[in-house]
């Protein structure tokens, strides 16, 4: 077990010591995350306003109001607020003038700017801050009305919230019909697409990194490890497990990366991480076969990309799997990626347990078994013969 594990590990830092994987281990996969996060809105769900304007009780307020109704709010100046509803960071700025301000604190009518943005949903956003403003002047009006019957102002204010506070607000239930809205509740851009772009990179490190396979039989390096007290089926699991620690590192280091910087939700981090196990295991038997079947580490390297690639599109993970007509979508579970990308939907957006996501485990596991067991019997193989 000591030599399986150590050969493990040199196959690891190989592979991590290779420069031209800096780039496309570490850095474009967190690049991809964030253009496919800022594609999809991020919290876009939610809903962004920026405010501009000093601060002043109208902006307090009304951002309150807005805060309460779980959209984002930011604050900039007015010609940075215009700059983010053009690039589609915001979906509405509300501009309050110093005369604005002034009007709500004498008790006058204050006419608010709004600058509507581009974004699908700018229209949903934009109800959210009518709401706001309505129930910011309702409150208003119920002070004056209490205050003009004779109360204090401060006395009015407090029963009015302990009236709020006491009485139970109406509830109301939606029920979406569309599919596809459905299947993305509760999930940001980044979210769904740090899913795919890990099943994506961990597959393609992995069917890449089947060249190192093949420069480890050219170079002599397996001959000069058979020639120590290592049996070739050590040196075969060896070889098994190095492929999974690479497939392993390159997921992990995605879901902490993304998780840190954009904050994704992986849901139970434990069958997360259980689903990208299972995966790894696949993607490394993958490598196994494709290292062991050609002889050429530069061939190699091509069919692996190419395969990650074409699997990757069909599986789900460049476009997510909900948006697929049902034909293709069926077609699409030939391939590792469809199963894991359920896996992950299911933990990450559903707070699916260990039993609902046991088919997708139950399918990855076999495919992993099948293929492990076809690398191992090709690499026992292509041992014998010259390169």
């Amino acid at each position: 077990m000591r030599a399986v594990l150590a050969i493990a590990g040199v196959e690891l830092r190989r592979f991590l010591r290779d420069r031209s994987n800096i780039f496309f281990v570490f850095i474009m996969p967190l690049l991809l995350v964030l253009v496919i996060g800022a594609q999809f809105g991020g919290d876009a769900a939610r809903g962004r306003v920026v405010v501009v304007g000093e601060s002043s009780d109208l902006r307090e307020v009304l951002v309150t109001e807005i805060e309460d109704d779980d959209v984002a709010v930011t604050f900039a100046g007015a010609d940075a607020a215009r700059e983010q509803l053009a690039r589609g960071r915001a979906d509405v700025a509300v501009l309050i003038s110093a005369d604005d301000a002034g009007a709500f604190a004498a008790g006058d009518p204050a006419d608010l700017e709004v600058v509507l943005g581009s974004q699908a949903g700018a229209q949903a956003t934009l109800q959210r801050v009518r709401t706001a403003v309505r129930a910011v002047a309702t409150e208003r009006n119920q002070v004056r009305g209490l205050t003009g019957a004779g109360a204090q102002e401060a006395a009015a204010a407090a029963a009015l919230a302990a009236a709020a506070d006491a009485a139970t607000p109406p509830r109301l239930e939606v029920t979406d019909v569309d599919d596809v809205s459905e299947a993305f509740a509760g999930a940001s851009g980044f979210d769904v697409g740090a899913a795919g772009e890990t099943l994506l990179f961990v597959f393609l490190a992995s069917l890449a990194g089947s060249a190192t396979l093949i420069r480890a039989r050219r170079q002599g390096i397996m001959s000069r490890t058979l020639a120590a007290p290592v049996s070739t089926g050590m040196a075969v699991a060896g070889q098994a497990a190095g492929r999974f620690a690479i497939a392993v590192f390159q997921g992990g280091y995605i879901m902490i990366g993304t998780a840190v910087l954009f904050g994704v939700d992986w849901g139970n981090i434990a069958l997360s991480g259980l689903v990208l196990v299972v995966f790894s295991l696949v993607a490394a038997a993958g490598a196994m076969v494709i290292g062991s079947v050609m002889d050429s580490d530069g061939a190699a390297a091509g069919v692996g990309i190419g395969a990650g690639l074409i699997l990757a599109a069909l599986g789900g993970s460049m476009v997510p799997l909900e948006i697929f007509p049902d034909s293709l979508r069926r077609i699409a579970h030939v391939t590792p990626h469809a199963w894991a990308y359920e896996a992950f939907a299911q933990i990450q957006r559903r707070g699916g347990t260990l039993t609902d996501i046991l088919p997708q485990l139950g399918v990855l596991a076999a495919m992993a078994a099948v293929l492990l067991a076809l690398g191992a019997w090709l690499l026992r193989r292509s041992l014998a013969r010259p390169i």
